[in-house]
């Protein structure tokens, strides 16, 4: 099966890798020309024009940043690709956006699954993410085969849109718990025991997160900061979080504080940095 990805930015590279790996034809698009030539070592085909690629490809997955620049990709796909096309969008979006943006393909005849992952750079290119997936469960039965060689865990939540919220959901949560993680580390501190130690006890009991587990070790405490994954996309996610709870009336205090850590508290920490750079500035402050 033909396979395109369009965007080969950090997550987009490394899926296209693991699906060449996993024996797929695999073609790569992306505006930058550095992207495009470490595509090409890892085995992926790249073409120069995105509406080409797309009606080569029976599956096109997207990876990337934003609406603005999923759209355009939407057009192309409506406009060119196979009668018995799958979009699959593993990009973070607004949730009414994704479900218009799967209107608009359904109506062409085709078919797009909502499919965002967890996992970062890393988990893309082990071919290990977690995908929440909003969709016909025929598309996603169709393209199982493909996002098997991306994802160890593929989770059907609903349909359009319904993988998005769960995205949302999850990355509001880890963003919270950076937070959280970062505050009562430096408590610790403050009171006299090493971060270290702190997340020892805390990673064998029941306060333990991805955050305190994998982050603070892996990126934080070692100042690697090499994650992949950029402070200004989770201030994204944390905004759209924040607008899919006022816009379906849930009141979500907590996370609301830890949204302004993020979105107004931490703007000396550049949209470009490592996202671990704000809770490494929280605990700083100790």
């Amino acid at each position: 099966m033909a396979v395109g990805v369009v965007g080969l930015g950090n997550m987009g590279l490394g899926m296209a890798a693991s699906l060449v790996r996993g024996g797929e034809r695999v073609f790569g698009f992306d505006f930058d020309a550095g992207r495009c030539a470490l595509a090409a070592e890892a085995g992926v085909s790249v073409s120069g024009d995105v509406g080409a690629l797309i009606a080569a490809c029976e599956v096109a997955v997207l990876s990337l940043p934003n609406g603005g620049a999923v759209g355009p990709v939407v057009d192309a796909f409506v406009a060119g690709a196979p009668a018995d096309g799958v979009l699959v969008d593993t990009s973070t979006l607004d949730v009414a956006q994704a479900r218009w943006f799967a209107e608009r393909v359904s109506g062409s005849g085709r078919a797009m699954l909502d499919a965002p992952v967890s996992g970062g750079a890393s988990g893309a290119a082990a071919g290990k993410l977690t995908m929440m997936v909003g969709g016909e469960a025929e598309a996603l039965a169709r393209v199982r085969p493909v996002l098997e060689k991306l994802a160890a865990r593929i989770v059907h939540v609903g349909g359009p849109g319904a993988g998005q919220v769960a995205k949302l959901a999850n990355n509001m949560l880890v963003a919270a718990h950076l937070v959280t993680a970062a505050e009562a580390v430096r408590m610790a501190v403050r009171a006299g025991v090493s971060a270290e130690a702190v997340l020892e006890v805390v990673n064998g009991a029941s306060g333990r997160s991805a955050a305190s587990e994998v982050n603070f070790p892996r990126w934080i405490l070692s100042g690697s900061f090499d994650s992949g994954f950029a402070t200004g996309l989770m201030r994204k996610d944390v905004g759209l979080a924040m607008d899919l709870a006022r816009d379906s009336g849930a009141d979500v205090p907590v996370c609301r504080r830890a949204a302004l850590v993020w979105l107004e508290e931490s703007v000396a920490i550049a949209d470009a940095a490592d996202f671990n750079r704000v809770p490494a500035a929280i605990l700083d402050q100790a």
